[in-house]
C-alpha cells in the first residue's frame, strides 16, 4: 500500500539540494565533472584548471592550438554542458 507522502528518492535529493540552496553549486559541480566527456579525454589531460564563477565557466589549457579549437566550439561546449547538468549553469567560457 502507498502513502500519499512517498517520494521518489530522486525527488527527495531534489527537494533536499533546494532546501539547503545548493542546487546551484551541485548543478556548477556536475557540469565540471562533465568537462571530460564533453570535450575528450585528450583536452581533458591538457586542461590545467576549470572552475565556474557567476555562470562563467574558467578553463586554463596549455596548448595554445587547442585553447583556439576551443574558442570555435565554444557555444557548443556551453550547450553540453548545460544539457548535462540540466540548467544553464554555463553562459560563457573564458580560457586563462
Amino acid at each position: 500500500m502507498s502513502r500519499t507522502n512517498d517520494k521518489t528518492l530522486k525527488e527527495a535529493l531534489e527537494q533536499m539540494l533546494k532546501a539547503y540552496r545548493i542546487k546551484n553549486k551541485y548543478d556548477e559541480t556536475y557540469a565540471v565533472s562533465a568537462w571530460e566527456e564533453v570535450v575528450g579525454k585528450a583536452v581533458a589531460n591538457r586542461t590545467k584548471e576549470i572552475y565556474i564563477r557567476d555562470k562563467k565557466l574558467f578553463v586554463r589549457i596549455e596548448s595554445s592550438v587547442i585553447k583556439n579549437q576551443l574558442v570555435i566550439m565554444r557555444d557548443q561546449i556551453i550547450g553540453s554542458l548545460n544539457e548535462k547538468a540540466g540548467a544553464v549553469v554555463v553562459q560563457e567560457i573564458v580560457f586563462i
